[in-house]
């Protein structure tokens, strides 16, 4: 299963529950209650595109080999669409106009996003959507020469239309639009059935690393990431592991599987990652008493707070991903019982949660079920100051 997003109650980081934020995100530090804005400038394309593989070898085409039934991220596609610079002010001036007209209504609604976020998302499609060696700044110039002249777009003006009303009309996550999630310093496809991670999630990486800092023995062996997803938790352990020991990743989702096993290809890593498709620890009972590390963001949002979701989340990202029961506490004590016979003595383990109330529960859990079982069991807080992560040793 994928991992899940963020309501910690209806007062913790409303606004990191959201889809939006790709290249900029606002994180809601306490409740309803002011904003703290972690900015986030966006990866120039020639260096979050992964030297081992880059786009050109990748693909041929702006369509997907017939071996890949995933979207292929508009920003790797190839510019084959000649569209007069007229035709395509015209979009972008259509396009502004639909985005101002939502003023402050989804905010107000869902904390859903404002125009001004939306007018940034806008620059961003343009930018995905644009052969790489023209400027954008182009949109705003003016003349003969301006509207004679012919660009290359990465997919038609009828579908760049198509898109912007999916992104107003129907509130579709833009990740899933230009099919592409900024995280660390990767760029991760994201489409349709998998969930978009995160920045929060990143502090997995970090916890991994300062582990292994310390524990240089930890490096070697089998990691796994459970609800893999995208991948992006995987790639991310492995890159920490520097190329040492195996990270294995699953998911019960076949296109989450497909989705991270093409993130993983992209990052030149199918060596070092493998991709694995059934539902928590089933693929993993040839390395049951060897993983060096276990690493997971599982669906934890009671089933009750689903509906009351963010339109982008609540509509398109995968309920599989998100739904984690009557309490949201139904994956994450049966990851604690798994974990408990999956480590090796010394095993790492480390679980996002819904944050405070349900860490506290699973330090609870692991304390009177598994006592003597683990060891430095604690609570870890996100950027926010949220007790969202539990980590713990396997004695």
């Amino acid at each position: 299963m994928t991992a899940s997003y963020r309501l910690s109650s209806l007062c913790i980081t409303t606004s990191i529950f959201s889809s939006h934020g790709t290249r900029q995100m606002k994180v809601r530090l306490t409740g309803f209650g002011g904003l703290s804005t972690f900015i986030r400038p966006p990866l120039h394309r020639l260096k979050s595109t992964p030297c081992a593989l880059s786009s050109s070898v990748l693909f041929s085409s702006s369509s997907p080999p017939a071996s890949q039934s995933h979207q292929v991220p508009l920003f790797l596609r190839v510019p084959k669409y000649a569209t007069p610079v007229s035709d395509l002010q015209k979009w972008y001036s259509w396009a502004s106009d639909l985005a101002a007209s939502v003023g402050s209504t989804f905010l107000v609604s869902d904390n859903g996003p404002d125009s001004s976020l939306l007018c940034r998302e806008l620059r961003w499609l343009l930018e995905d959507a644009l052969q790489e060696d023209i400027d954008p700044s182009l949109i705003h110039q003016v003349g003969v020469n301006s509207a004679q002249r012919e660009v290359n777009l990465k997919t038609g003006i009828e579908d760049l239309y198509k898109l912007w009303i999916q992104r107003i009309e129907e509130r579709r996550p833009f990740q899933y639009i230009v099919g592409c999630e900024h995280w660390r310093d990767l760029v991760l496809c994201v489409q349709e059935g998998v969930l978009i991670p995160r920045p929060e999630t990143e502090i997995i990486i970090d916890l991994v690393a300062d582990v292994i800092s310390s524990n240089r023995v930890l490096k070697e062996g089998f990691w796994a990431d459970l609800g893999t997803g995208s991948g992006a938790i995987a790639i991310g352990t492995a890159r920490a592991l520097g190329g040492c020991g195996t990270v294995i990743a699953t998911d019960l989702s076949p296109v989450a599987v497909k989705v991270a096993s093409f993130n993983v290809q992209r990052y030149g890593l199918q060596g070092v990652v493998e991709v694995r498709e059934g539902s928590w620890f089933e693929p993993l009972k040839d390395v049951q008493g060897k993983l060096a590390g276990l690493v997971s963001n599982p669906p934890y949002i009671p089933s009750e707070n689903i509906p009351g979701l963010q339109a982008e989340v609540g509509r398109h990202e995968p309920k599989l991903a998100l739904d984690g029961g009557v309490d949201g506490m139904d994956h994450l004590l049966h990851l604690c019982q798994g974990a408990a016979s999956m480590l090796r003595t010394g095993g790492f383990f480390a679980l996002e949660t819904n944050g405070e109330k349900q860490s506290k529960l699973i330090l609870d859990y692991m304390e009177k079920e598994h006592r003597g079982t683990f060891y430095n069991a604690k609570a870890v807080p996100d950027f926010a100051g949220v007790l969202r992560f539990v980590t713990a040793f396997r004695v």
